[in-house]
């Protein structure tokens, strides 16, 4: 009903009577009065039984309205004379026509979230799209963004205000802490234009007090058909992005590397690795500035001088803690063979972690 209340706050603006919309419990949920918000008006009953098109009883006029999504709706006008019915017609076919145009945007808004969710059948949606006036030919990616404070409102708020100038371009809210962004990809089929683009949304969101905010970024899709499949993709992209890299914000589904790689491998299989791999608990042995020395290790290509510059420690220094890596997990992270296989282990150690913490379901399998 919040359409409802603003249409006649605005009309309010225009004109010199109270008028108002009544629900068909005879509550008012509309009114150029804010003050007669949710009185009841008892003439309802009445109204509803009467054969006329406009009835006018006591000091006010009243028409019965039929909106798809808000069933029989009476509105009314103060003053019975010719100038009131007038205002009457005015106000029923403003009504009708923003609140037919809400249900048709959210008719449209539902059709779009049944093809992402493969919801549609696949012969059906090229006939729908032209229905829906919804171009099935023009190129688009999905951006799938998680928002962890689960304040939606204020996120899709947020959203439709920094699209509100496209005709191309959709925001559809999933749930309450995802938000699909269909975004037209007809003018670069370059994905770091719309990397670009994801990064200002970040920056807008942040500036709205909304850095939670993760967003994960498919391929693009042919045709409106296919964006099922870039959904995926970028839903995949912020799930293995939160395992493999927590810290960041912006995840693209062609540039996961080796965490997608491990996402979709079988965790007996990954058990089965970490066993070969590590001796029963000599991970755990590591402490935690042996790990950050290993993980400035690995950021810096195996460059000793480099890791010991950024960590502010001697080269010597360093060598010990390496030495020591090697005397507990039998790996001797110089050796770029014995460096990659550690890599690989921790990643998929972490992996196993954050499987359980994060709830997840076993992986499809794309290949």
């Amino acid at each position: 009903m919040n359409k409802i209340k603003k249409c006649m706050a605005d009309l309010g603006q225009f004109l010199d009577r109270t008028a108002g919309v009544i629900s068909d419990e005879g509550i008012i949920v509309g009114s150029t009065n804010a003050e007669m918000l949710d009185v009841e008006d008892t003439n309802v009953s009445t109204i509803f039984s009467s054969d006329e098109p406009i009835i006018k009883t006591g000091n006010k006029s009243y028409k019965i309205i039929e909106i798809n999504g808000y069933g029989s709706l009476v509105v009314y006008v103060e003053g019975t004379d010719n100038v009131a019915v007038t205002y009457l017609e005015l106000i029923t076919c403003c009504l009708e026509a923003n609140l037919r145009e809400s249900n048709d945007f959210q008719v449209k808004e539902t059709f779009l979230k049944n093809v992402l969710l493969e919801n549609e059948l696949p012969g059906d949606i090229s006939l729908k799209s032209r229905e829906f006036d919804v171009s099935y030919s023009t190129p688009r990616l999905v951006l799938v963004l998680k928002n962890q404070t689960g304040d939606s409102l204020r996120l899709v708020s947020s959203l439709h205000r920094i699209f509100a100038d496209s005709n191309s371009d959709y925001v559809l809210p999933l749930d309450e802490n995802t938000v699909v962004i269909l975004l037209d990809a007809s003018e670069s089929s370059d994905i770091s234009t719309y990397e670009e683009a994801a990064k200002k949304i970040l920056t807008q969101l942040l500036t709205d007090d909304l850095i939670s905010a993760r967003i994960g970024i498919g391929l693009i899709a042919d045709t409106l058909k296919d964006t099922a499949k870039s959904y995926r993709e970028a839903s995949l992209a912020l799930t293995v992005g939160n395992i493999f890299e927590p810290s960041s914000y912006l995840m693209r589904y062609d540039r996961l590397g080796l965490g997608r790689l491990i996402y979709q491998l079988p965790p007996t299989l990954c058990q089965m690795f970490l066993q070969e791999v590590f001796k029963p608990g000599a991970y755990e042995a590591l402490d935690r500035e042996t790990l950050t020395t290993i993980y400035k290790f690995f950021e810096n290509n195996l460059n000793g001088s480099e890791t010991s510059r950024q960590l502010f420690v001697h080269r010597n220094t360093l060598v010990y803690r390496l030495d020591k890596v090697q005397k507990i997990t039998g790996l001797d992270l110089r050796n770029f063979d014995d460096a990659v296989l550690f890599k690989l282990a921790s990643m998929v150690r972490r992996y196993l972690e954050r499987r359980d913490s994060l709830k997840l379901n076993e992986p499809d399998h794309w290949w």
